[in-house]
């Protein structure tokens, strides 16, 4: 079943977030990881930017040892956290040089807007991470290393931000050919058929049946690329389907 490559899905996950978990080596416990909620923009490369003060426990421990790991989590993750992707970039979070600082400062405020009011403080910096390697998991048996060279020319899919409300809206409208959908392409006698996700390629579907939950993903019989195109596929697909049954019938 076609469905975007980790590297695309990582890069779609971190372009929607604009907060993660970053970890550092702490320098009062040698060894040990510290977690703290970072703020982040993003680079041409898709590599994460933080502005920071050095009175921060994370600089401190940054400017001791650059090595550290961003995790960014959908909101979604909330009420599913093992089904919901996720993304582990892993690197050298090194403070960025003056000759670059006003490019980076434009990238995290149109990010960041707030920010504008401790941007100039003498002791906040921006720093950025060089990524070294990235972890992705898609969800329930969906994950794998992406390389970073791979992360950095992935395209964002271009149904990142109205995916949200163009599921919220499926799930709402249109039941019946959910249902539909995952009976006749999944081949269960569902009672239940919601979409959890959804790119360009296709859409996982979560099927409730009689005796457990199950996934499953469909796949578009050709790629969209906004709202109207999603609508127009699902309804193809739902013609398609209700011919299906109906020469089936006829057999």
């Amino acid at each position: 079943m076609p469905e975007p490559s980790h590297a695309e899905r990582a890069r779609t996950l971190v372009h929607l977030q604009q907060t993660g978990s970053l970890s550092t080596l702490s320098r009062k416990q040698p060894g040990w990881p510290f977690g703290s909620v970072m703020p982040y923009g993003l680079d041409e490369r898709g590599q994460p930017i933080f502005l920071i003060s050095t009175m921060a426990m994370h600089t401190q421990n940054l400017l001791g040892d650059p090595r550290a790991s961003l995790l960014v989590t959908p909101p979604e993750s909330r009420s599913d956290p093992l089904g919901a992707a996720r993304v582990t970039l892993m690197g050298s979070v090194t403070k960025v040089p003056t000759e670059q600082v006003a490019q980076v400062r434009e990238l995290y405020l149109a990010r960041h807007a707030n920010a504008s009011y401790w941007v100039d403080f003498n002791d906040f910096g921006f720093f950025r991470m060089a990524i070294e390697d990235i972890y992705f998991v898609g969800g329930f048996g969906s994950m794998g290393w992406v390389a970073p060279e791979d992360y950095a020319v992935a395209a964002v899919d271009p149904l990142a931000d109205e995916a949200s409300s163009v599921i919220r809206e499926i799930n709402e409208q249109e039941t019946a050919t959910l249902l539909l959908l995952a009976r006749v392409y999944g081949n269960v006698e569902a009672q239940q058929a919601t979409v959890t996700a959804l790119d360009r390629l296709g859409f996982h579907l979560r099927i409730k049946t009689a005796d457990r939950m199950r996934g499953g993903r469909v796949a578009f019989t050709s790629p969209v690329r906004n709202a109207s195109e999603v609508r127009a596929g699902l309804a193809g697909m739902a013609a398609q389907a209700k011919q299906g049954l109906q020469l089936l019938h006829s057999l």
